[in-house]
C-alpha cells in the first residue's frame, strides 16, 4: 500500500512541435510518479483560439482518453473511425498492439479549444491485441449530497466512482471522473480505500482536505483512504483519476507504451516503414515522422513516491 498522503504535482508547459505545432501543460508522467492507478499521461491542451491538425501518428500499448471542455475535435483512425466530439462526451481509442490517429479541430478557421488528453497504460492481456474506438455520448452522472450549498455533480467518465460505472471498455481496475462543485459548497468525495487517487483542478477554486488548489495543478492523495473533502467558494471543476496501483512497470517513449527498449524499437521502426502493423488513416496525405530514438537505452520509470 502507499499510504495516505498529499503531494501537489504542477504541471509543465511542453512544446509538441513538428506538424502539431502546439503547446500543452503536462501534468502525467511526473518524475516521481509514472502512473496513477493505470493512468500514465495527462496533457491539457488550450484554453486557446487554434486551428488544430493533429496528423496520423501511432500508439501501442494503451487507451487514449479524449474529454473535450471547449470545442469541437474530429477523431480518424486506422480502425476506419470517423467521429466528432463535443463537450460532455468521450472518445476512447485502444490502441492494443498497434493503431494510428488523427485529431483537428472542426473548421477551416482557428476555434476556441480546451480538452484534456489521458493515457491508460494496458496490461499484458490487452497491449498485445487488437485495437478498438469507441465514443460515448451519455455517460452516467451521480449527485453527491453537500454539507453546505447546493449538490456537486460527477459524471462518470471511465471505471466506477460512488457506486456507479461508465459503459465505457477499461482492462484495469480505474476511475476518471468529472466533478462539478458549485458556489458555496462543501462536498465529501467518496474513494475506495485500495486504491491511488488524484485530483485535479481544472477551473475555478477549490480546498481539498484543507489545502488550497491552483488551476491545474494536480493533488496526489496516495490510497488508504474512504474519502477526501472539497470546498469551493465560487465554484470548481474537477477532475478524479485513480484506481488499483499498476504494478507492471512500463517504458514510455514519443507516443508508445511498451515494457523494453527493443520492443519501443521495433514499434518504431515498423512507423517508419508504414508497416501494417499500424494501418492507414484515410483522408491525409502526410503524417507524423518518429522522432529519433535516444543514444541510452530506454528504462522504465520507477515510482519514487
Amino acid at each position: 500500500m502507499i499510504g495516505e498522503r498529499r503531494i501537489l504535482l504542477e504541471p509543465r508547459e511542453v512544446p509538441l512541435g513538428g506538424v502539431r505545432g502546439m503547446n500543452v501543460l503536462r501534468v502525467l508522467p511526473h518524475r516521481n510518479l509514472p502512473t496513477i492507478g493505470a493512468w500514465c499521461f495527462l496533457d491539457r491542451f488550450g484554453p486557446a483560439d487554434t486551428r488544430m491538425r493533429v496528423e496520423p501518428h501511432p500508439h501501442i500499448g494503451l487507451q487514449t482518453v479524449t474529454w473535450p471542455l471547449v470545442g469541437e475535435i474530429r477523431h480518424r483512425d486506422s480502425l476506419g473511425s470517423d467521429a466528432d466530439l463535443r463537450r460532455g462526451q468521450l472518445n476512447l481509442m485502444t490502441a492494443g498492439n498497434g493503431i494510428s490517429h488523427s485529431e483537428y479541430s472542426i473548421g477551416d478557421d482557428p476555434i476556441p479549444l480546451d480538452a484534456l488528453q489521458f493515457w491508460v497504460a494496458l496490461p499484458e492481456g490487452a497491449r498485445q491485441g487488437a485495437g478498438g474506438f469507441e465514443r460515448h455520448t451519455d455517460l452516467p452522472a451521480v449527485s453527491l449530497a453537500a454539507d453546505e450549498g447546493a449538490d456537486a455533480t460527477a459524471t462518470v467518465v471511465l471505471g466506477e466512482f460512488a457506486g456507479t460505472v461508465s459503459p465505457a471498455t477499461v482492462h484495469t481496475p480505474i476511475v476518471g471522473a468529472e466533478i462539478v462543485v458549485p458556489a458555496g459548497t462543501r462536498v465529501r468525495l467518496p474513494l475506495r480505500t485500495d486504491w491511488e487517487h488524484a485530483i485535479m483542478l481544472v477551473e475555478g477554486d477549490a480546498s481539498v482536505s484543507t489545502h488550497e488548489m491552483t488551476q491545474n495543478d494536480m493533488l496526489y492523495l496516495g490510497d488508504s483512504r474512504d474519502a477526501v473533502e472539497v470546498a469551493s467558494a465560487q465554484g470548481a471543476l474537477l477532475f478524479v483519476i485513480g484506481g488499483e496501483p499498476f504494478d507492471d512497470e512500463i517504458v514510455m517513449w514519443w507516443n508508445f507504451a511498451g515494457r523494453t527498449h527493443d520492443e519501443i524499437a521495433e514499434a518504431r521502426t515498423e512507423w517508419e516503414a508504414a508497416s501494417a502493423r499500424f494501418g492507414v488513416v484515410e483522408g491525409h496525405d502526410v503524417r507524423i515522422p518518429a522522432p529519433p530514438l535516444p543514444d541510452v537505452r530506454l528504462m522504465p520509470r520507477g515510482r519514487r513516491i
